[in-house]
């Protein structure tokens, strides 16, 4: 199972709210900074986010985004389920293929892919950051590359 970089990206966003102090504020800009992804990319995945309301997005001068809901009740699969746009695994479509009549492939992606999706519905952010402090010293890290990037 490979995600979308536009999942990939959602996951990553949450994982980095999680890690901020309880309500603070960050921005677009700075996680889009943080992984070195399109701000553009991130608007997208970070709207989508919000009217699920897994984020919340502040407008005006003192705006931000910021987690709406504990993180412990934020479940990875479900999240995946949310911004996957292709959850069966293959695309019988394109090109087309001629083995549609007789194939069985397909559905055992399908019953792969639910497995898959089955076991990340078992964890929350809540367990995707339990390692918090070490996290934090990454993103650290990330943003103080990404500083330099943008001064040089």
């Amino acid at each position: 199972m490979k995600l979308t970089t536009y999942t990939d990206f959602g996951l990553r966003a949450l994982m980095y709210l999680a890690t901020l102090p309880r309500g603070e504020l960050t921005s677009v800009a700075r996680v889009s900074a943080l992984y070195d992804v399109s701000r553009n990319h991130m608007v997208k995945v970070i709207n989508q986010l919000a009217r699920e309301g897994y984020v919340e997005a502040l407008r005006g001068k003192n705006g931000g985004i910021r987690l709406a809901r504990e993180p412990r009740d934020i479940n990875a699969g479900r999240v995946i389920r949310l911004l996957e746009n292709n959850l069966r695994g293959i695309d019988c479509g394109s090109p087309a293929c001629h083995l549609i009549p007789a194939c069985r492939l397909r559905n055992a992606l399908a019953e792969a892919m639910e497995a898959f999706l089955q076991v990340m519905e078992q964890y929350t952010l809540a367990d995707l950051v339990e390692n918090r402090d070490e996290l934090m010293t990454i993103f650290t890290h990330l943003e103080a590359e990404s500083l330099r990037r943008s001064a040089g």
